[in-house]
Order: C-alpha cells, then sequence, then structure tokens
C-alpha cells in the first residue's frame, strides 16, 4: 500500500495526471524532490535523499525549450551542485567568485546556424570533383 500511496503522491506534486503524462513524455521518468532552486534560464533543480547518492539530484530544463534540451544548459554554478562538487547551492555559496569580467553561460551552439566554423586560408589537398561543361 505504501508504493501506491507514493504513486498518488507523485502523480499530485506534478499537477495531476496530465502534467505527469507530459513530464513522463519529456524526462522519461517520475521523480518527486525539494526544490532547491532555479537559474536564470528557469532550470529547476531538485534533490530528494531517497534516492542512492548520484541519482538524488537532477534538473528539469526549461519549458521554453521543448524536447530539446541539452547537457550544456546547465550554467556552471548549477553543475558543480549537481555533480557533487559542492553541498551548497550557489545563492548559499559565499566563497563564490563574481567578477564584471566574468561572461554569462552560453550553451553548445554545435549544429545550428551559430555554431562556430573557423575561417581557414590554405587551399585544401582534396578539391571536389566538377564535371566539364
Amino acid at each position: 500500500m505504501d508504493k501506491i500511496a507514493i504513486i498518488f503522491r507523485t502523480i499530485r506534486n506534478h499537477g495531476g495526471i496530465w502534467n505527469s503524462l507530459k513530464t513522463l513524455y519529456r524526462v522519461d521518468e517520475l521523480k518527486s524532490g525539494t526544490l532547491i532552486g532555479e537559474d536564470k534560464y528557469g532550470n529547476r533543480y531538485y534533490e530528494d535523499n531517497r534516492h542512492f547518492m548520484g541519482r538524488n539530484r537532477w534538473v528539469i530544463y526549461a519549458d521554453r525549450v521543448g524536447m530539446n534540451y541539452d547537457g550544456s544548459q546547465v550554467p556552471p554554478e548549477w553543475f558543480g551542485w549537481l555533480h557533487y562538487k559542492t553541498d551548497l547551492p550557489p545563492y548559499k555559496d559565499p566563497s563564490r567568485p563574481k567578477y564584471k569580467w566574468m561572461m554569462d553561460h552560453q550553451q553548445n551552439m554545435s549544429g545550428t546556424n551559430q555554431a562556430y566554423m573557423p575561417y581557414s586560408t590554405t587551399r585544401p589537398k582534396i578539391e571536389s570533383w566538377r564535371p566539364p561543361q
């Protein structure tokens, strides 16, 4: 009976059956935990110490990215918390440096039209075949 109560509590925590099905489709599992914080990109970070270490901290990516989420969308300060480099979330860590010269986090843009493409001045060793006119 305890397992059934946990299932119903998890469904209730996700906002009902419909929202639970959407979360299950998007994330492939339903977990309930304590909301630890949210970053400026809308990602929410959770923790539940009933799970074993390595599975007890997780991120739910912002709804605006839909199914197009990627691990590079997690900023470095939350990456450290997710991977146990620190036990303090970024907003509670007094030793976290923040200088004005530090750049804002940007996700990996590979595979998009904003990907970095270096410009080369050397002639390619292999040239493509062009049919005669």
